[in-house]
């Protein structure tokens, strides 16, 4: 029996040896000795150069801003949320969160639809205002990457700032009311203050994403805004210059290190966590209530809806604004001259393929850890931590890795086609985990003691007993993966054959590709990963318990 349970984490423990410690063992190998000995000339040239120093001071910057931007809308929506009960209360906390599934490249695609040169709203003018150029020129601006970051992020920092608000008792409030403390004040000394876990907690959460930002730059901000993660795949893709690449990896891995243990901290000392009962809150009893709470969801609604309808109404409209499906019949075509060796439609398929294959292994080997982690003389204790590893390091420094490892004996493993499912459950794993691990651990012990007492094994338990028990957590979880696979770009960039390419990639190629063909198919492809993503999200919604959602 001690060998079986040695062998239920043996196997994961394994898989990460292979596939995630080894890619960053010979990045941080290249990095510090790219001739076998110690040499930090690599890092001494990011140090000594001022473009590399500007692109990491870019890198911080963007994400400060991004963070600052993303709370400073994400606190009145929690507000409302958590202290009133208002009509359309559970379709908001869903709309919320429903942008943090979707892949950058369809955030990116979407912002283009509504903004971008070709978009619904320059359209709309230069047809009113007869003029030949597009008035609204944010494409390659540092304004439309701070929108992207905000509409991407605001869900995870709403629902975080809300879950922590809504176990706080409101009596202090009350409290400082009657002692004379209003508007501001209350906000500066009352509010504030309580939600201080909560608020650095989330701006921790929301920098670690912006700060490993890659579609939405690499898209939206062109050649002219770069930072770590755009860098590396420059380095790697342009330059060939891979000792450069790995030492910008090394930085980038020292941050995010960081960054994830210092969240870790937070959410074990705060008692943190993205879901939870809806708050009871109290019904809007002053006009000026009701004002606040119209002007919050109305700008937060049309903040988050009006990318997304943009990006499905320009795939069905030509620039002239007539309604059209030749973006979506001609995905079956290859044309002339385009970017992609195959129909954009095989890119689907691929996807897909990759996908199930994907969610099948991070399934497999996620019920193998979470089995181990919750026995109780399973796994070591360090375990858990170096299984949610994945989920500190960026998926563009893990396609760097792959590059570099796995491209000799014995692993050759850089133009095999397992090699895109591997990535993509290296992705998935630790969200597979956090979904799986907390349902075996909820699990009364008298259920499987009493299955042992009626002459079951630990194979049979777990099988006819605690697995039907958990099967939300595990739908859950395969959905978690299926879409986060779906969507996977960074590291797929990297490993993806140029004849095969990914849902993403295909995307992202025919987005900088001239021509309207070309544009009008990469929103067409958006607009059905945007499906894919948003019926995956419905289905998490609905698999999750009540006591999980946020109604």
């Amino acid at each position: 029996m001690r060998v079986g349970r040695h062998g239920l984490w043996f196997v994961p423990l394994v898989f990460l040896l292979i596939f995630f410690a080894y890619p960053l063992v010979s990045i941080l190998s290249l990095g510090f000795a790219p001739e076998g000995q110690l040499d930090l000339s690599g890092l001494l040239e990011i140090a000594s150069s001022s473009y590399y120093l500007q692109t990491l001071g870019f890198t911080l910057g963007q994400a400060v801003l991004s963070t600052v931007l993303t709370l400073a809308l994400a606190v009145p929506g929690a507000f409302v949320f958590t202290h009133y009960r208002f009509p359309g209360r559970g379709v908001f906390s869903a709309l919320a969160a429903l942008p943090f599934v979707l892949p950058t490249v369809v955030v990116a695609a979407a912002f283009l639809a509504l903004i971008g040169p070709r978009g619904l709203i320059n359209q709309a003018l230069m047809s009113a205002f007869n003029l030949e150029q597009a008035p609204i020129q944010l494409e390659r601006t540092l304004t439309i990457i701070l929108l992207a970051h905000v509409f991407y992020n605001y869900g995870v920092a709403f629902r975080l700032i809300s879950a922590f608000w809504a176990n706080r008792s409101l009596r202090i409030e009350e409290a400082a009311r009657m002692l004379g403390a209003r508007g501001w004040r209350l906000w500066w000394t009352i509010r504030l203050p309580i939600l201080r876990p909560a608020l650095i907690a989330a701006a921790t959460l929301v920098f670690i994403y912006t700060f490993t930002s890659f579609g939405v730059i690499v898209i939206l901000g062109g050649p002219r805004f770069a930072t770590l993660e755009v860098e590396i795949y420059r380095q790697v893709a342009n330059l060939f210059d891979l000792p450069v690449a790995a030492a910008l990896s090394v930085v980038q891995i020292a941050f995010m290190f960081v960054a994830i243990a210092v969240y870790n901290r937070l959410e074990k000392r705060a008692g943190l966590a993205l879901a939870q009962g809806a708050p009871p809150g109290r019904p809007p009893r002053t006009p000026g209530e009701w004002l606040m709470i119209i002007a919050n969801q109305s700008i937060v609604a049309l903040f988050l809806i009006a990318p997304l309808l943009s990006l499905v109404a320009r795939s069905l409209t030509t620039p002239q604004g007539d309604f059209t499906l030749s973006y979506y019949t001609g995905l079956g075509n290859n044309l002339r001259g385009s970017v992609l060796s195959v129909p954009p439609l095989q890119a689907v398929g691929t996807s897909l393929a990759i996908a199930v294959a994907a969610t099948a292994l991070s399934l497999i080997l996620g019920l193998m850890a979470a089995r181990a982690l919750t026995q109780r003389s399973g796994a070591p204790a360090w375990l858990e931590t170096f299984f949610m590893l994945p989920l500190a390091t960026s998926a563009v420094v893990l396609g760097f890795g792959f590059n570099i490892a796995l491209d000799s004996p014995p692993l050759n493993l850089r133009t095999s086609v397992v090699l895109l499912p591997i990535a993509h459950t290296l992705v998935a794993l630790p969200f597979v985990l956090r979904s799986i691990v907390p349902a075996l651990r909820s699990l009364p012990r008298h259920v499987e003691e009493a299955a042992q007492v009626l002459g079951a094994n630990a194979l049979m338990t777990f099988w006819h007993v605690q697995l039907p028990l958990i099967s939300r957590a595990l739908a859950v979880a395969a959905v978690f993966a299926f879409t986060m696979s779906m969507g996977e770009f960074g590291a797929s960039l990297f490993v993806a054959r140029p004849n095969n390419p990914t849902l993403p990639i295909a995307i992202f190629r025919l987005l900088g590709q001239p021509g309207e063909a070309n544009y009008g198919r990469a929103l067409a492809l958006s607009s059905i990963l945007l499906l894919v993503c948003a019926i995956g999200f419905a289905l998490i919604e609905r698999t999750q318990p009540d006591s999980d959602r946020m109604p």
